[in-house]
């Protein structure tokens, strides 16, 4: 008698991945905390010390089309604990960095481990989860939101009693030991048949590889897409600390729930828990309703938060609010994108595919400069405006424009596969 074929329980994978990306988090959303420790131990200039933020994203992006390729060839095992590795000497760096050469070499080195964690876990998810790309999507991509309002206080805690240098190394040395742990259980997706439902919303039965998929200008219009929303995300969520110091905000004693804290380290955890928990939420309803069609929503929903930060910014409840609202919205992109991602190309690469439409955050991450230098005298506004007005766009584009174009192109590909499927099995007969 044949034994039955054992194959891995995907929702265990999920959350190993979910996992990994809770702990690389903080590599992005806890690094707007070191920002002013930083400036006032060296006094150098806030746009210099944002300059290698830029460099974390531009590294954390630009090479995950890369470690995509490698999770398609290798399985994610060997990427995860490389990337854990690389982002462990990143962070320790960056607490013995004495200058700013030294700053940006270090967040080279976080960026692309935390590039490798995050393209992996991402691009993983949509492999386990042909069926429901969405929730899966966005649940990986809730870690990633949300990890960081695990640590924030620790880290915050760890920056006043110890220095920013130690939170560093510590919380650097940790996450690295718990995403390699966490990697070793991660084997190549491997699904039983029947798994590979059609998802409710359209998708492709023709798989592109990542050079196919360069060569469509329908993903370039999705490409256009994710820089704006990320670039108004990133403008002012990698700002909000030098935002909330600038309005005399960051040390108001705030109490919620029983609990008092400062108001900067209060509003970054419930920022981060709004960040992680709309993703699942909104991957598993563009599932039900379609990608554009919640895209329209939040984006246009990331343009009022910002809008509201303009006028009611400068009040404790209201930047509480309002940067919390910005958090919720923009981070949904992070779940939308990778879903239309594998929908539109495919699913057999999707790894490399998602990772390389990634890169569109870094490509955005090139506007955080932007950001410190229209805020020049303390004056956010500009900033605030110039990131709704993009996000308002980009939420206009997304389905007046690609939610038709999509439809035709993946209906157009579906009827070359079947035709193409149909004379193979007229020639067999």
């Amino acid at each position: 008698m044949a034994t039955q074929e054992k194959y891995p329980n995907r929702w265990v994978q999920l959350v190993l991945g979910i996992i990994c990306m809770a702990t690389i988090a903080n590599c992005q959303y806890g690094w707007t905390l070191f920002v002013a420790p930083i400036e006032d131990k060296f006094h150098w200039a806030r746009t210099a010390i944002q300059l290698s933020f830029t460099i974390f994203l531009f590294f954390e992006t630009w090479l995950v089309p890369l470690e995509g390729w490698g999770v398609d060839k290798f399985g994610p095992r060997p990427v995860i604990i490389f990337g854990a590795i690389l982002s462990t000497i990143g962070w320790i760096l960056c607490g013995k960095a004495e200058s700013l050469g030294m700053l940006y070499f270090a967040q080279i080195l976080t960026g692309a481990g935390a590039g490798a964690v995050y393209g992996t876990c991402s691009g993983n998810s949509l492999k386990w989860f042909p069926d429901k790309r969405g929730l899966a999507a966005g649940a990986t991509a809730a870690g990633f939101g949300a990890g960081a309002a695990v640590t924030v206080i620790p880290v915050a805690n760890m920056i006043n009693s110890s220095g920013y240098e130690q939170a560093f190394i510590v919380f650097g040395i940790i996450q690295g030991v718990i995403i390699a742990f966490c990697a070793l259980f991660m084997p190549r997706a491997k699904l039983p048949p029947g798994t590979k439902a059609i998802p409710k919303v359209i998708s492709s039965k023709k798989n592109f590889t990542q050079t196919q998929m360069l060569r469509q200008p329908i993903f370039w219009l999705i490409y256009i897409c994710f820089v704006g929303v990320a670039s108004g995300g990133i403008m002012a969520t990698a700002s909000f600390g030098p935002v909330s110091r600038d309005y005399g905000l960051d040390k108001i004693p705030v109490t919620l729930l029983g609990v008092t804290m400062p108001l900067l380290t209060m509003a970054m955890s419930i920022d981060n828990i709004c960040n992680g928990a709309t993703r699942p939420i909104m991957g598993y309803l563009s599932d039900r309703f379609g990608r554009e069609n919640l895209m329209l929503i939040v984006f246009g929903g990331e343009a009022a938060a910002l809008l509201g930060l303009v006028f009611w910014g400068r009040e404790p409840l209201g930047f509480m609010f309002f940067a919390a609202m910005t958090f919720a919205c923009w981070g949904e992109i992070f779940s939308l994108f990778p879903s239309m991602c594998a929908d539109t190309f495919g699913s057999k690469f999707a790894a490399g595919n998602a990772g390389t439409l990634y890169t569109a955050k870094g490509t955005s991450s090139l506007l955080v400069p932007l950001a410190a230098g229209l805020a020049k005298g303390g004056n956010w506004n500009r900033t605030f405006i110039l990131s709704a007005c993009i996000a308002a766009i980009c939420s206009i584009l997304s389905f007046f424009v690609l939610k038709p174009w999509r439809r035709r192109f993946i209906e157009a590909n579906n009827r070359e596969v079947e035709a193409q499927e149909a004379a193979e099995a007229a020639s067999s007969r």
